[in-house]
């Protein structure tokens, strides 16, 4: 697995290079800087806090159920990183810098993506109303994360694709 990751690596660094000259402009660099942020958790607990407050009981469900589905995906994010021990392009190479401190040092997959996928396909079953502001947001963190310098394009799609499939699993059950 170590040489295919290699091999990945290697096409994929070229297109981490070019997706960091936006940063260039301070500005950008702050936006992404501030959407990684909230994608850190923020945004999604105080969604889960806000859900029973604004619907009651139904509101508290569906923040139990974004919560039992994030827990599924840190243990399924830690994982794969555990296994795959991915190198960050920041890491591995010198004209790709990390423009925010990563949370560890392994960059396959996104948690940051795959958790903002698990959370918008569960919160959206539940209020279809907010897929207009969590499908985007979802976008823009996963975009963030390669633009800086904290993962290759690989890494966020398969973690938008293992978000998207472990939030459909965990919406299964409510038919």
């Amino acid at each position: 697995m170590r040489l295919w990751l290699e091999q990945l690596n290697d096409l994929e660094v070229w297109v981490c290079r070019v997706a960091a000259r936006p940063v260039q402009y301070r500005g950008v660099q702050r936006g992404f800087a501030w959407v990684s942020r909230l994608g850190d958790g923020v945004l999604w607990y105080s969604l889960i806090a806000i859900l029973p407050l604004a619907d009651g009981l139904d509101g508290l469900k569906a923040g139990l159920h974004m919560l039992v589905t994030g827990a599924l995906a840190l243990l399924l994010y830690k994982s794969l990183k555990g296994v795959t021990r991915r190198q960050r392009p920041c890491h591995r190479d010198p004209q790709v810098a990390a423009l925010v401190p990563p949370l560890d040092h392994f960059s396959f997959p996104s948690g940051h993506t795959l958790h903002a996928c698990s959370f918008s396909t569960v919160a959206v079953a539940h209020y279809p109303e907010l897929a207009w502001v969590l499908v985007p947001f979802s976008l823009l963190v996963a975009i963030s994360r390669v633009i800086l310098g904290l993962h290759y394009p690989s890494d966020v799609l398969a973690a938008t694709a293992l978000g998207v499939g472990l939030g459909y699993a965990a919406i299964l059950p409510l038919g």
